[in-house]
């Protein structure tokens, strides 16, 4: 069975940190790119980061773009998100996703998604 489980949100102040975990399962990890998506109340889904781990490659998302960084843990078959100066405007669900390629997950184009975890900063 495929599961992808993030964990590690919570309520943090304004300028904080978090480090978000997507732990996979059920498929082979290397072959997938995995990404990070959040959706806040009343907004669209966005994609803010995606990494392909055999390739070496990572994309973020203009907003996010130098606060944010993924990483890759293959013995542990996790994707970390870390959050870095943290704003009001990222409260958001975050879920991770698996598929071929970021440039597919990015745009909601993935094959497997998890639940999600609640980030919420306050101001």
């Amino acid at each position: 069975e495929v599961q992808l489980v993030e964990s590690g949100g919570g309520l943090v102040q304004a300028g904080g940190s978090l480090t978000l975990a997507c732990a996979a399962s059920g498929f082979t990890f290397d072959d997938y790119a995995i990404g990070w998506f959040r959706q806040a109340p009343g907004k669209e889904r966005e994609g803010v980061a995606c990494i392909l781990n055999r390739e070496g490659k990572t994309y973020y998302a203009e907003p996010v773009k130098g606060r944010y960084t993924i990483s890759a843990d293959n013995a542990e078959n996790t994707v970390h998100l870390q959050l870095n100066g943290l704003m009001p405007d990222d409260t958001a669900v975050y879920s991770c996703a698996a598929g071929s390629t970021c440039g597919r997950v990015v745009v909601g184009l993935a094959d497997y998604w998890g639940r999600g975890t609640q980030v919420t900063v306050a101001s």
